[in-house]
């Protein structure tokens, strides 16, 4: 059974990527990961404001001690807390010389501009690949939808100007058009299309009357959107697809490596499970793929994407009436 898999240019094992999470912030947890086998590992996201706090205390720390040596000028000291720049770049080089599988950096930001220093670092770090985890909800609800989406496009040029190695972009759904501003990415460079980010928003708690943030865990219900995505996107755009959110069976990923899906990112149901359960999904798809008579994933990847030159508009329309009508079937009057 073949799974070996291209992915921004790189040759994995099998399609099953452990995509960024708390796992990842150790070696331990990593080599776990690895172990398990996984195709390839993402670490968790190096975020803006981690860059710009380590900057200000760079700043603060040599003004202060400028009057004492000169040395001062140029010491970088490390800094405190779980995951500063400085401790991720090291986390990343002992991750790359600790495991034989790709090593992706995360880059988790807002604006272009600085950005390019820390690629460059992680690029020197070993990293096989950076995905560029770009996380950003517009505050002013006056900002036209196009400034919105050329804030992607200027961080991923920005990047791809400053390395060599593959760039990926993870984007959200949140478009008027998400396959369009896909579509954009792949024409400036994107070695990488990941899909899709989910969005951690406030809600608000009428118990306790205050604002909060709670971490859920994604659930398969969540697959549909981002595999539509892809169905529609196979064969339109030369960058790699990458499936992300609602992983938790093999069904789920053989559904998205049918949809066109180039690897399946999962982060939830390792960390219900424990890293040993991506393990398991690969055992359970080589079962699946010997059962369907498939002798390699790439048999499998886009047999039921979107058709050329159809761009879906059948395809959903043909799901929707299809839903509505076993909707009526089952809940309508009896």
């Amino acid at each position: 059974m073949n799974l070996t898999t291209n992915y921004l240019g790189l040759t994995l094992s099998n399609p099953l990527v452990a995509s960024a999470g708390p796992i990842q912030r150790t070696i331990t947890g990593i080599q776990h990961l690895a172990d398990a086998g996984v195709g390839a590992i993402v670490l968790p996201s190096l975020f803006e404001e981690q860059v710009r706090r380590e900057a200000e205390l760079d700043a603060r720390l040599a003004e202060s001690g400028s009057e004492s040596f000169a040395e001062s000028l140029s010491y970088l000291p490390a800094i405190d807390g779980e995951a500063g720049p400085r401790r991720y770049l090291d986390l990343l080089s002992r991750a790359t010389a600790t495991v034989s599988v790709p090593v992706i950096a995360s880059l988790n930001g807002v604006t272009a501009g600085g950005w390019t220093d820390y690629a460059t670092a992680m690029q020197e770090a070993g990293a096989a690949a950076i995905e560029l985890n770009v996380y950003y909800l517009p505050a002013d609800p006056r900002m036209p939808g196009r400034d919105v989406e050329q804030r992607y496009v200027d961080i991923l040029t920005t990047v791809k100007a400053a390395v060599s190695i593959p760039v990926a972009v993870k984007l959200g759904p949140f478009f008027s058009s998400a396959g369009e501003v896909a579509v954009r990415l792949d024409r400036a460079g994107a070695n990488g299309l990941v899909l899709f980010n989910r969005f951690m928003q406030t809600d608000i708690d009428p118990e306790t009357l205050t604002v909060s943030m709670g971490l859920q865990l994604s659930n398969p219900v969540e697959a549909a959107l981002p595999r539509s995505w892809i169905a529609r996107l196979r064969g339109l755009v030369g960058a790699s697809l990458a499936a992300s959110t609602g992983v938790e069976t093999v069904d789920d990923v053989a559904a998205y490596l049918l949809a066109g899906a180039d690897v399946v990112m999962t982060t939830s149901s390792l960390l219900r499970h424990g890293p040993a359960h991506a393990a398991v999904l690969i055992d359970e798809l080589m079962e699946w793929m010997e059962r369907k008579g498939f002798s390699s994933v790439d048999e499998v990847r886009g047999l039921l994407a979107v058709q050329a030159g159809d761009y879906g508009s059948a395809y959903e329309r043909a799901g929707y009436l299809t839903a509505i009508e076993q909707a009526t079937q089952t809940y309508g009057p009896r």
